[in-house]
């Protein structure tokens, strides 16, 4: 088993998969769709990866205010949750992503990854730290 996390953006939507044993997440690939609401080719694209790596589990970021409020983000977030589910048939469970890109936006600093390189693999990297969240919370339990 696996759990797949998602990182949906209004362009984007960064992909992460855990290991067989659930204690790690490693980023797969970003999902870019050329319109915010076409989003066929972007489900067909998860499809295929919850294949490949045998997902039966979905991590998906909500993007809340700092102040805990849901705005627009989160209501298309929560859109798109409602079509995974239908479309894959998996569970999909939200995960408070505040932050995250602010932190994967910093590792990838820390790095020595240039501005311009960052850009690239902001979306893969938060994904992962969604996921690795779940993850970790999950293990506690």
């Amino acid at each position: 088993m696996r759990i797949m996390g998602l990182d949906f953006g209004s362009k984007t939507v960064g992909v992460a998969i855990s290991d067989a044993l659930l204690l790690t997440a490693q980023g797969v690939e970003i999902i870019r769709r050329k319109e915010e609401n076409k989003l066929r080719q972007t489900l067909a694209r998860i499809e295929e990866l919850i294949t490949e790596y045998e997902v039966e589990e979905i991590v998906l970021g909500l993007p809340k205010h700092m102040n805990n409020d849901e705005g627009e983000r989160a209501a298309l977030t929560m859109e798109f949750k409602e079509k995974l589910e239908r479309r894959t048939g998996l569970p999909v469970a939200l995960w408070d992503e505040r932050l995250t890109t602010v932190a994967a936006d910093r590792a990838m600093m820390e790095a020595g990854i240039r501005r311009e390189g960052r850009k690239e693999h902001v979306d893969k990297i938060a994904a992962c730290f969604i996921l690795q969240g779940y993850l970790d919370r999950r293990s506690m339990r």
